[in-house]
């Protein structure tokens, strides 16, 4: 039987790894989780006269450094004073040389989004007329080469380590107490908690280059190094080192204090372990989410201890899996996994995938903001390639489940059975005994008659040697018997392993399990994939922003839509501002403004105010007092517009008594 598993499960293995390749190479550089909204000058836009500053605003907040932001002018040499301002926010500038000849100029960037992402990107505008540049925009990336192949690396270690550390505690200490002296279990989780920490080590190196120059050198320095533990993803990677000291406390009270005490004794210290491990796990859990995805955006509140119950589902249903599958295959045969612990695990993994169901449904939510993200974004793609792959972990778990079933139904005929050869064992060794002993009797009263003889006829030389030859025999007879032992020991191993994969129910669950397993692979290199793409709300408003500023730069005939995205940094400071101008021509328009939540949602503001510039002939700003007409809508008639040509759209949003931002965009207007 073991002959017919092992080529499947190698084949299997195989197959995972396969797939597990597929999707990292399909994964490439983390995808940029902070999208450019804006610009001014925008891409692509040709203005008369040179511009004193250059400004980006982002999807997100992100952080810069003196060296963050490049306008390069057509032979490549840099035209700014390389000092972006800003506040932390979204929206950033830089000043440049005054002066500036005609030609074509390149912007260059590289940032890193609240959620520790790094962003990159190039584009050009020209001043009077384009010209021909030196500069090339294409092949503008970050977090790419070795480096970041080895920080993609770290990220799938320092996960996978986290499910099986978490998973395989969880798993000895809910379903399967006495596991905690079976080696093969310990080795599982301790291997978890060092892959963990050495991933996170890793990523801690890395960062600064990561984010930076991409150089291998650069990991190497110590400056760049104190840099980024001033950061948020370097602070969470050092707590989460002290929280793993922690947690190698708690393995080490597992897996010796609690392994050596009797039932009885465990119980009283299993509440302890479990609120402490609960402890430390979450503490893992957060690290994560305070500094990625679930930190920024809407409800980042909500959204942070949403994630931590998010991953530690993930990591006690697949790192409890792995427990389960390592046991059932490379236990020890005297200690075989009762069919009780398998019950209990069941239930631990039902729980998780209700937790999953909950936690995963408000996460895409608020992550993909639309159905058609679902379809529409790499993000969305590839959730639903995690809800098919959950939806059928779910359906073979329901064939383990059943597999345990019948595994507890034989169970009391297989503690029977072998109560039975225990008994005639027993039976066996006391008949033996018992012969033993009166033959050890017989032998004893026989070597004394012989010793008083020998003593009557004043005879030692038969004594002597009869001394010497037990001296001989017990001399030889110790290796020998401890050798018999032995081997009796590995063929009483043999044969209960046999036994053991004889059973068709243990058969049946220990395939069904590595089937799980399997997809479990699958399905965390998804999920590790996911926290490295940009979310589909995320892709949609850059996309609106570049198709609003595509059909911005084109002369319009009609009316004109533009969507503005803004953030004022308060809370509830977010919304997408959406300015309708018809018919868009010199003379009077009517112009309609909307202001919608990130959500969809229409909101009112405190203060809305409009103007429009046209800086090539040195008009304006023309302010425009608009009247508000229901929620999130306001309206103004007859609005004038002197002269064609590219006028500049900038509305003014007060969300509270201090927080307030300008947003502009610039239109054709014929």
């Amino acid at each position: 039987m073991t002959q017919t598993i092992a080529p499947r499960l190698r084949t299997l293995v195989l197959l995972l790894l396969a797939a597990a390749c597929a999707l990292l190479a399909g994964a490439g550089p983390a995808s940029a989780h902070a999208a450019l909204t804006g610009s001014d000058p925008r891409e692509g836009a040709v203005v008369d006269e040179a511009p004193a500053q250059l400004s980006l605003t982002f999807s997100e907040s992100v952080s810069m450094d003196d060296d963050s932001l490049r306008v390069l002018d057509p032979r490549g040499e840099r035209v700014d004073d390389g000092k972006p301002s800003g506040t932390g926010g979204a929206t950033y500038s830089v000043k440049l040389h005054a002066g500036l000849p005609d030609g074509t100029y390149t912007v260059t960037y590289q940032v890193v989004s609240a959620d520790s992402h790094p962003v990159a990107g190039a584009y050009t505008f020209s001043v009077g007329a384009p010209s021909e540049t030196s500069v090339a925009v294409s092949g503008q990336s970050a977090g790419g080469g070795f480096v970041g192949g080895l920080y993609g690396v770290g990220r799938y270690v320092s996960y996978t380590g986290f499910a099986v550390l978490v998973g395989g505690a969880a798993f000895v200490l809910a379903c399967w107490p006495r596991g905690s002296g079976v080696r093969v279990l310990q080795r599982v989780v301790v291997s978890g908690w060092l892959a963990l920490t050495a991933a996170t080590l890793l990523l801690l190196l890395l960062r600064g280059s990561y984010t930076g120059s991409g150089k291998f050198a650069d990991v190497f320095d110590l400056n760049l190094l104190g840099e980024v533990l001033q950061t948020k993803p370097g602070a969470a990677l050092v707590s989460r080192l002290l929280l793993l000291a922690a947690a190698a406390l708690f393995i080490a009270v597992l897996f010796g204090a609690y392994d050596k005490r009797e039932d009885e004794e465990k119980r009283d210290l299993t509440f302890g372990l479990a609120v402490g491990g609960s402890v430390v796990a979450a503490g893992l859990a957060a690290t994560w989410a305070m500094s990625e995805h679930a930190s920024v955006g809407l409800q980042a509140g909500l959204a942070m201890p949403v994630d931590v119950v998010h991953l530690i589902a993930v990591a006690t249903w697949l790192g409890g899996l792995t427990a389960l599958l390592v046991a059932l295959y490379r236990g020890p045969a005297d200690t075989p996994v009762p069919a009780l612990a398998v019950r209990r695990f069941s239930r631990v993994a039902f729980g998780s995938v209700i937790a999953l169901v909950v936690t995963g449904t408000y996460q895409s939510w608020r992550q993909l903001g639309s159905w058609t993200a679902f379809t529409d974004t790499r993000y969305g793609q590839l959730l639903l390639v995690k809800i098919g792959l959950v939806a059928v972990l779910v359906g073979v778990a329901h064939f383990s489940r059943r597999w345990t079933a019948q595994l507890a139904e034989a169970a009391p005929a297989v503690a029977g059975a072998a109560a039975a050869r225990r008994a005639e064992k027993g039976a066996g060794k006391a008949s033996t005994k018992a012969s033993g002993t009166a033959s050890a009797k017989a032998g004893t009263k026989a070597s004394g008659n012989a010793k008083v003889a020998q003593k009557a006829s004043g005879t030692t030389k038969g004594s002597g040697t009869a001394k010497g030859t037990g001296t001989a025999k017990g001399s030889g007879g110790s290796p020998r018997a401890a050798q018999l032992a032995r081997q009796r020991a590995a063929v009483d191993a043999a044969r209960q392993k046999r036994q053991r994969d004889a059973d068709p129910n243990r058969f049946g669950l220990r395939r069904s399990v590595l089937a799980e397993a399997g997809i479990a692979v699958v399905l965390l290199v998804v999920t590790t994939v996911l926290t490295q793409t940009e979310p589909g709300r995320t892709e949609e408003e850059a996309k609106a922003a570049g198709g609003s500023s595509a059909a911005a730069s084109v002369p319009s005939t009609g009316a004109v839509t533009l969507d503005m995205p803004f953030d004022t940094g308060a809370q509830n400071g977010k919304g997408v501002v959406r300015v309708e101008l018809d018919p868009a021509r010199v003379g009077a328009n009517d112009m309609h403004l909307y202001v919608e939540r990130p959500d969809g949602t229409a909101f009112d503001l405190p203060e809305v105010k409009m103007a429009l510039t046209q800086k090539a002939k040195s008009i304006g700003p023309l302010p425009v007092a608009p009247d508000h007409i229901t929620t999130g809508h306001w309206s103004a008639s007859g609005v004038q517009i002197p002269m064609a040509g590219d006028w500049e759209v900038a509305v003014t949003v007060r969300t509270s008594d201090i927080d307030q931002v300008t947003i502009s965009k610039n239109t054709q207007i014929g």
